[in-house]
């Protein structure tokens, strides 16, 4: 989690049966969905009836993931733990945790950041961040989280 924010925002996201592989855990192109749905969510509660994803636009431009432990399916949500960590004139990176909601720091399965970029989906093309996403996204502002690099 970021070592300066005032809190990461915290969203439970439910397990699907079919998010379940043949080995038994879920499947690795499941957690993008799982920060995509932490993502819905966040956008609503941080920008509320002026949501980029409605409204304005915006696009997923890169995602890396780290597993560090398998996720089985359970009944019980995931915690996905979510700051911004960049911003830029037209982009901003997210970063995630996925962990076990009662565990924190214990259970961590995956890290993960996403380069948004604002678009306009009149125009196709992308767009510069507008001061009232700024004003948000600032608050929200952190450390990247802590990904391997390969050299």
């Amino acid at each position: 989690m970021p070592a300066h924010a005032p809190r990461p925002y915290s969203v439970e996201i439910p397990l699907r049966w079919s998010d379940m592989d043949a080995y038994g855990h879920v499947n690795n192109v499941q957690y993008l969905r799982l920060l995509e749905e932490a993502r819905v969510e966040g956008f609503h509660a941080w920008f509320g009836e002026h949501d980029p994803v409605l409204g304005r636009g915006v696009l997923v431009a890169r995602s890396e993931i780290e597993y560090h432990l398998p996720l089985e399916y359970r009944h019980a949500p995931v915690v996905v733990d979510m700051w911004v960590s960049r911003i830029g004139g037209a982009s901003y990176d997210l970063d995630y945790v996925i962990r076990d909601p009662e565990r924190v720091g214990e259970r961590t399965y995956a890290v993960a950041t996403s380069t948004m970029v604002g678009f306009d989906f009149a125009d196709g093309q992308p767009r510069r961040i507008d001061d009232r996403e700024r004003a948000v996204l600032d608050q929200l502002l952190g450390d990247p989280v802590a990904l391997r690099r390969r050299r």
